[in-house]
C-alpha cells in the first residue's frame, strides 16, 4: 500500500511541475537562463529556488549514503529525477524504489 503511494507520488511529482516548465518554455522558448531568471524574479521566488536546492542536495547526500549501505543501485535512478524534474518526484521516487527490498 505505501509502496503505491510513494509511487502515486512519484508520478505526480513528475508531471505537475512539468506541465508548467512545458508551459513556460513554449511561450518562452528553450532557455534555460531565462528559466533561471524568472526563478529569481523576487525575493519570495529566490527564496522557494533556495529552498528546493538544499533540499535536492540532502535528499542526493542521503540517496548515495544509503545507496552504498544497501548495495540497493536502482535507487540512484531518484537523482537525475531529483535534478531534472525536482525534489517532488526524486522523494517519493527514491522511497519507492528504496522500499522494493523491504516486501
Amino acid at each position: 500500500m505505501i509502496r503505491t503511494i510513494y509511487l502515486l507520488l512519484a508520478i505526480w511529482g513528475a508531471i505537475h511541475p512539468l506541465y508548467y516548465f512545458l508551459q513556460w518554455f513554449g511561450a518562452e522558448g528553450f532557455d534555460l537562463g531565462k528559466m533561471v531568471e524568472a526563478w529569481h524574479a523576487n525575493a519570495a521566488s529566490s527564496g522557494l529556488v533556495w529552498d528546493l536546492t538544499i533540499a535536492a542536495i540532502a535528499l542526493t547526500v542521503f540517496i548515495v549514503a544509503e545507496t552504498v549501505a544497501r548495495k540497493n543501485w536502482i535507487g540512484l535512478i531518484a537523482i537525475p529525477a531529483t535534478f531534472g524534474i525536482g525534489v517532488s518526484c526524486g522523494l517519493p521516487l527514491y522511497l519507492y524504489l528504496r522500499s522494493r527490498t523491504a516486501q
